[in-house]
């Protein structure tokens, strides 16, 4: 066996990162930048207002206060969009929108709250004539150009993971396109003559096909593009075709079943001709088998990782194996995902002397004292995904351990 950070290392060491790629912003969110962004021109690229009000000289404010209205006379109203077509004089305001450019010879906003025109019908037509009780200091209410980004700024830095507000400032600077690493096309390709996938009746020996939907799923929270392979008999030439189709629509391949090192499994023996393939016995329950090699395509070879066949086992493969080489291969610095140090609530159980490092299921939740905490769910067997589906998150328990409630664990939380 193998421990699991040296079978991580051959898995990333063995697959080739894709070329990073032009992407428009808006369909880069989950995408990982290849290249800083810098920014064109100072954001926001003139003084503007941060409220609605009246653009006023500070200084002919000075003696306004309770009960000591100093009175403006109003030049117009400026909206967004639109820019004053004189500047401000003593005496005078003008009536302006948030977002519209402060007028010159203006340097603070009055919010409109403050004034007569809060009181009474809309005041904002020339010659119009508008009541402050408030005096304000230059400055207030005005959004200085550059104040958020100077021109020449990086926007977003090289390995920056893109959520919704980076896009947002790659907006602000007139970003259309942006160079990142592309989301892979991942095929999942299930194997066994048992499985069910139509809900048809079963027939002694068989049973329903579950981890096809559950591993697409997967693939889509991990920020990949699913490609259903469908479920293949343990027929050789059916694999085969399966296989070559997905060599032409896929960057990666996931199989589920099919990958031991018995004689009888397909994938190995349709691999041992079209492609390679090795296999791993990582020190891990479950998911202790794990295989992995290429497919020899057309023009190019395409990586493959074998999950087994048993649904929980499939799922934690997926979380500890499949889903860090995926990241890693989308450009992620950091590919293994949220670890937090958590408190047990329970007494966490697990089979001993085996040599492997235990990974339960466990329910998690943050409590009162802001600190992780889980408890396992009801059921703990490979096969028992019913018990699974409850489970948040993943404790890590090594061989040996007797984690008691109270203590602390280590907890991988689920993606999705």
């Amino acid at each position: 066996m193998i421990e699991l950070s040296e079978a991580r290392s051959a898995l990333m060491a063995a697959f080739a990162r894709p070329a990073p790629v032009s992407l428009p912003v808006a369909d880069a969110v989950g995408c990982v930048v290849a290249d800083d962004v810098a920014a064109r021109a100072d954001v926001p690229p003139f003084d503007n207002v941060s409220v609605d009000g009246f653009a006023v000289r500070s200084s002919d404010l000075a003696a306004a206060g309770p009960g000591r209205a100093v009175t403006l006379s109003v030049l117009g109203t400026v909206f967004a969009g639109s820019v004053a077509d004189r500047p401000v004089g003593a005496g005078q305001t003008w009536k302006i929108m948030t977002g519209a450019p402060l007028p010159d010879g203006a340097d603070a906003v009055v919010m409109v709250e403050r004034t007569s025109a809060a009181a009474g019908p809309s005041c904002g037509r020339p010659g119009d004539r508008v009541s402050v009780t408030e005096s304000v200091a230059p400055g207030d209410g005005i959004r200085s150009a550059g104040s958020d980004l100077r021109a020449g700024a990086i926007v977003v830095s090289s390995g920056t993971v893109l959520r919704a507000a980076h896009l947002g400032a790659l907006g602000s600077v007139g970003a259309q396109e942006i160079t990142a690493y592309p989301r892979l096309r991942v095929g999942v390709l299930v194997t066994g003559d048992e499985l069910v996938s139509d809900g048809r009746p079963l027939r002694p020996g068989q049973i329903y096909e579950s981890n096809r939907a559950m591993l697409l799923a997967l693939l889509t929270a991990a920020n990949c593009v699913p490609v259903d392979l469908g479920v293949a008999s343990d027929d050789l030439a059916d694999v085969e075709r399966r296989l070559l189709e997905a060599a032409l629509r896929c960057e990666v391949i996931l199989t589920s079943g099919g990958v031991s090192m018995g004689d009888a499994d397909p994938v190995k023996a349709v691999l041992d001709r079209l492609g390679r393939l090795n296999w791993m016995q990582v020190a891990i329950r479950p998911a202790k088998p794990f295989a992995y090699g290429v497919l020899d395509g057309k023009d190019r070879v395409i990586p493959i990782m074998g999950l087994p066949g048993n649904p929980v086992s499939s799922l934690v493969s997926f979380e500890l194996l499949a889903r860090p080489t995926l990241r890693h291969l989308m450009g992620h610095t950091d590919p293994y995902g949220t670890r937090i140090v958590a408190i047990a609530d329970e007494p966490l159980t697990r089979p001993t002397g085996d040599g492997r490092t235990a990974y339960l299921r466990v329910i998690s939740r943050f409590d009162a004292d802001g600190r992780l905490h889980v408890r396992p769910v009801r059921a703990q067997q490979s096969h028992q995904l019913s018990a699974t589906a409850e489970a948040t998150a993943l404790a890590q328990v090594e061989d040996g351990r007797v984690v008691d409630a109270g203590d602390e664990v280590l907890a991988h939380l689920l993606s999705g």
